[in-house]
């Protein structure tokens, strides 16, 4: 028996009308884009040469899926982007603990982190080429290197902003700070977690494609290089738009996972 009240569910479908519109907007937007971009390049209001074109794009797209090339770029961009997304929530996670667990270290280390969380991740590919050579590890390290020191900060400071008055009443109920830890500060954190994590998704799929312009021979951002030297742009293009969608649909995974996080509270 259905006992929601009239009030609730026309409340529910407005909600439901709501996420239609928006939806419907989203993909308007979208077609319309595509729209106006293959109109101007037809009827030459720009050069499709440079430009390129939603068709020539598909063209693209579908000779390299006839030879398979592109399930090679595509999946080497997308596992060093897992890998290294992986590695950033684990050590950030940890340098975060480190760090809440110990004040005078979190003193003598947070300027530090600042100051390199603000250097511009670019500068700091090629050192690494030089570093640890042209190899997979170099752009795992890349990938990683955009999101690790804003992860810890921000989660550091997710945990330090944590209820004082709960983790009191641990202390005064006997408990000890890993009582603090596990009952107070990381149950009432994980929503920040998931948050963080939503933005280093895109982040470490920034900092790894960074890395393959400078040191692969294969995945999305050797192909973006590669198209752009010998003018290809079709290519480079092509290549643009499916690390839009990997994006997309990485940030959509997390943000399902946060969703369904958040109905079981």
């Amino acid at each position: 028996m259905d006992h929601t009240s009239p009030l609730q569910k026309q409340y529910l479908r407005k909600l439901r009308s709501e996420r239609r519109r928006v939806l419907f907007f989203r993909i308007f937007l979208a077609v319309a884009f595509f729209c106006l971009w293959e109109t101007a390049a037809r009827l030459e209001w720009i050069d499709s040469f440079f430009f390129s074109s939603p068709s020539k794009v598909a063209s693209t797209f579908l000779s390299m899926w006839k030879d398979g090339s592109i399930f090679l770029h595509v999946g080497i961009t997308l596992s060093e982007t897992l890998i290294s997304f992986f590695l950033v929530v684990v050590l950030g996670l940890a340098a975060a603990l480190i760090l809440w667990l110990c004040t005078p270290i979190s003193q003598i280390l947070e300027p530090y982190l600042v100051v390199l969380n603000s250097l511009p991740k670019s500068a700091l590919a090629p050192l690494l080429i030089v570093w640890l050579g042209a190899n997979f590890k170099t752009i795992i390290v890349a990938g990683m290197s955009v999101a690790i020191f804003g992860t810890i900060l921000n989660l550091y400071t997710g945990f330090s902003e944590t209820s004082k008055d709960k983790i009191k009443l641990i202390y005064t109920l006997h408990g000890t700070k890993k009582d603090a830890l596990f009952k107070v500060v990381l149950p009432s954190t994980i929503p920040l977690v998931i948050s963080i994590m939503k933005v280093n998704i895109g982040l470490c799929l920034v900092g790894v494609v960074i890395g393959e312009f400078i040191g692969a021979r294969n995945g999305l951002g050797y192909l973006i290089i590669y198209g752009s030297q010998v003018f290809q742009l079709n290519l480079v293009i092509t290549s643009i738009i499916i690390l839009c969608v990997i994006a997309m649909l990485l940030y959509g995974i997390l943000s399902l996972a946060e969703k369904h996080y958040l109905k079981r509270l």
